[in-house]
């Protein structure tokens, strides 16, 4: 037996997606692949093995499940999701059901119903096929994490207790039941919204976890189920999309969307039509350098998924402004990931482009976060990171609106009044301060380096790491 274990990392979304199998049989599968699927092919070729097999571990609400579109690819491959919980799919699969067993070579498979974070979430241990009933790992997907687990309130409010309840079930019933030696693999790293404080490395065993994860510290229900929902952070607003899209099957697309090629009075044309939406993609110092009036700042980083999913609307076009014309596959990717497939066009050449055409531009300031704790005092200070941040220490005086909530809530803000904004990194600031330009605050900062460059310069703080 040669084993194939390969875990496939996708930045930004932090997911995790695994290929298993055996190469002197020549067969494998994959589980949870994300919508851009040529990295599995690839590796698949690379290992020398065939893939027969596509598990989904449950419904996903992060990003948009790959499973439809690798099946498409690879024409020898079926589809395998849980039909515990009561799911129902809009896609040819084939069922899976607690204690179904799958060999792959020397490989075998057995799934295991763990709801909590969803209903119909599957677990599937890993064996050998001389010892099937003695596991040396897990997939997990999102019901154990390193440090964490799979948030319970994805199906709304008036499901959340129920799910925490199931989730405490599976994680003492099932879990804290298996071996320390067990590896767990989870779906989902660190900065998933997926989970509350998910731990930096992608693996771990159930040993370490038994020691140091708080949800596995409980032995009491209500109080479990209290500090689950009391962790969480707000449900990201592409989520709820993302479990219908899923579940009814997502589009196969065969490749990455084609994106028109514009010169600079086309696409100014294009603006002017108000049928698209404007996204500057480079980062925040040359987008506050000088931009297109309008244009919405979501940095070309891989959390582009991420934010795409919280501030656009998927079915509206997009009209992209790259740093580099290079960057156009790359890009289209991080958008892909959550949904977005409609663009009616790239900027061709940039903003130099733009520039040599006389168009107009708009400029954000930055400043420096020694200047803002000079300053601050005449300023109105906006922290747009997440309530759990923000509680965790933020500047003096400075008022808090999360950045996706910032179009509804800015009207709580003095336009006329001098306004610096900051985030973690600088990354969300820059965000909000394209959100706010066009609204009419003329006096405006964005802050590089922001809490992170705060924190190091050792500067005041307020809230929960103050004094």
């Amino acid at each position: 037996m040669s084993l194939v274990f390969k875990t496939i990392q996708t930045e930004g979304i932090a997911e995790l997606s695994y290929l298993v199998g055996d190469d002197d049989e020549g067969v494998g599968t994959i589980f949870d692949p994300r919508a851009d699927v040529d990295v599995y092919v690839d590796i698949a070729r690379e290992t020398g093995v065939a893939i027969t097999h596509i598990f989904e571990t449950h419904i996903h609400a992060d990003l948009v499940s790959g499973s439809r579109e690798l099946c498409a690819r690879v024409k020898s491959a079926r589809i395998y999701a849980s039909h515990e919980g009561g799911a129902e799919y809009g896609f040819a699969h084939e069922p899976v059901k607690d204690g179904d067993r799958f060999t792959f070579g020397e490989v075998v498979v057995t799934a295991r119903h763990t709801p909590g974070h969803t209903p119909e979430h599957m677990s599937y241990l890993l064996a050998e096929a001389d010892h099937p009933d003695t596991p040396w790992g897990v997939i997990t997907g999102d019901s154990l994490f390193v440090a964490s687990a799979g948030r319970p309130d994805l199906l709304g409010e008036g499901r959340s207790k129920e799910l925490s309840e199931k989730q405490f079930h599976t994680l003492r019933d099932f879990y804290l039941k298996l071996p320390d030696h067990v590896m767990i693999y989870p779906n989902h790293g660190a900065g998933s919204p997926c989970g509350a404080d998910i731990g930096a490395r992608v693996s771990s065993t159930i040993g370490y976890e038994r020691k140091f994860n708080k949800f596995l510290q409980f032995d009491e229900i209500t109080k479990f189920t209290d500090f689950a929902l009391s962790t969480i952070s707000p449900v990201p607003r592409y989520y709820p999309l993302m479990k219908k899209i899923n579940a009814k099957g997502p589009e196969v697309l065969g490749n990455l969307p084609r994106v028109p090629t514009l010169p600079p009075k086309a696409f100014k044309d294009a603006i002017e039509n108000n049928a698209s939406v404007l996204v500057d993609t480079r980062m925040m110092l040359a987008f506050g350098g000088g931009h297109i009036p309008g244009a919405l700042n979501i940095g070309g980083s891989p959390i582009l998924s991420i934010w795409a999913g919280w501030m656009l609307n998927p079915e509206k076009p997009i009209l992209l402004v790259l740093e580099s014309d290079d960057d156009l596959e790359r890009i289209v990717r991080l958008f892909v990931r959550t949904g977005y497939t409609k663009f009616a066009g790239y900027l061709t050449g940039g903003m130099r482009a733009w520039d040599a055409a006389g168009f107009l531009l708009e400029r954000i300031g930055q400043m420096s976060v020694h200047e803002l704790n000079e300053r601050k005092s005449a300023l109105q200070v906006v922290d747009v990171r997440s309530p759990g941040e923000w509680k965790r220490g933020h500047v003096p005086g400075a008022r808090h609106i999360f950045v996706p909530e910032l179009r509804n809530r800015m009207n709580e803000l003095d336009r006329n009044k001098l306004t610096a904004v900051y985030c973690g990194s600088g990354y969300r600031a820059s965000i909000a301060t394209s959100i706010l330009k066009p609204e009419g605050f003329k006096e405006l900062w964005n802050v590089p380096g922001s809490w992170e460059a705060w924190k190091k310069a050792k500067l005041p703080v307020e809230g929960a790491d103050g004094k």
